[in-house]
């Protein structure tokens, strides 16, 4: 009498065991399943401009995997890549990219697009630059005439460029007074140049996305110096674990794709008659002028 009650719940208790066993092995299966998330750390240039919001979409429709864009500026962006936290990075500062391919952070550096930097300014020109053929001079003039200036301060690629243009011209402005850091990416510094009367440097793309709502016009344009590259790298794997290798690769691969190339390139030319990035991939840098 005793026996068969305590034999159902033996068998009841080894049936719920294999239960869990086998929900675990399906766990542990499904663990083995490529991520479908892929995580992009870029600049907020190409976020701002709105290209993300045309690439991304068409990437997720023809592959399958849903991206995570963090916008920052591109020292951060290489920042995360140094701590293997995001999958992929597309950023725009060369020398910075191939630091962190020597230091092993990123492989796979790959040419995506190029635009250009430009100055862009009040439409009083306090500082009389507009038309001026190299940058470097603008900045002294600016300086030399304490006008507002607008830094974006925070180790992106556009401040990359800035810095390296004051220190071409022999200056080396500190915050404060005149020269103002706004510690935002591009959509925010346009504003507070916008609206404080002052100048500052941006990518060409973010500044017609934004045209419209500021008081800025462009005031220096088409100095060599201000060619503004973009690369995709892959965050190394080798480096660290349970990074979307997958995911990414196939990220990158789209953007240097014919179609993701011919997104790239048509990109901006209905709304403003010209496109705001020019697809660069199987090009070499040297090609570009840079």
């Amino acid at each position: 009498m005793i026996g068969g009650p305590v034999r159902r719940t033996g068998l009841a208790m080894l049936v719920l065991l294999q239960v869990v066993l086998l929900l675990a092995v399906a766990v542990g299966s499904g663990c083995s399943k490529p991520d479908k998330e892929v995580v992009l750390a870029t600049t907020t240039s190409t976020n701002d401009s709105g290209l993300l919001d045309v690439l991304v979409p068409k990437f997720e429709e023809k592959a399958g995997y849903k991206v995570k864009v963090i916008a920052v500026g591109t020292g951060q962006a290489l920042a995360m890549a140094a701590k293997g936290e995001p999958d992929v990075v597309l950023v725009h500062a060369p020398a910075a990219e191939k630091e962190a391919v020597a230091a092993g952070h990123c492989v796979d550096r790959r040419l995506v697009m190029h635009n250009d930097f430009i100055v862009v300014g009040p439409p009083a020109d306090p500082a009389k630059i507009k038309g001026m053929k190299k940058a470097t001079e603008a900045l002294k003039a600016i300086a030399s005439t304490s006008s507002n200036f607008v830094s974006r301060g925070d180790d992106s690629g556009t401040h990359k460029m800035e810095l390296s243009l004051w220190k071409k011209a022999g200056l080396d402005p500190q915050p404060g007074g005149w020269y103002i850091k706004s510690g935002s990416g591009m959509g925010q510094t346009l504003n507070i140049a916008s609206e404080k009367g002052g100048y500052t440097l941006t990518d060409r793309a973010t500044y017609l996305a934004q045209r419209k709502n500021l008081q800025l016009e462009i005031m220096v344009e088409g100095d060599a110096v201000l060619l503004n590259i973009y690369h995709v790298m892959l965050v190394s794997p080798d480096k660290f674990k349970g990074l979307n290798v997958k995911g990414a690769k196939a990220f990158a691969d789209f953007l240097v794709s014919e179609e993701g190339q011919k997104i790239i390139g048509e990109f901006g030319v209905d709304k403003f008659g010209q496109p705001l990035f020019f697809p660069d991939a199987g090009k070499k840098e040297e090609e570009l002028g840079g």
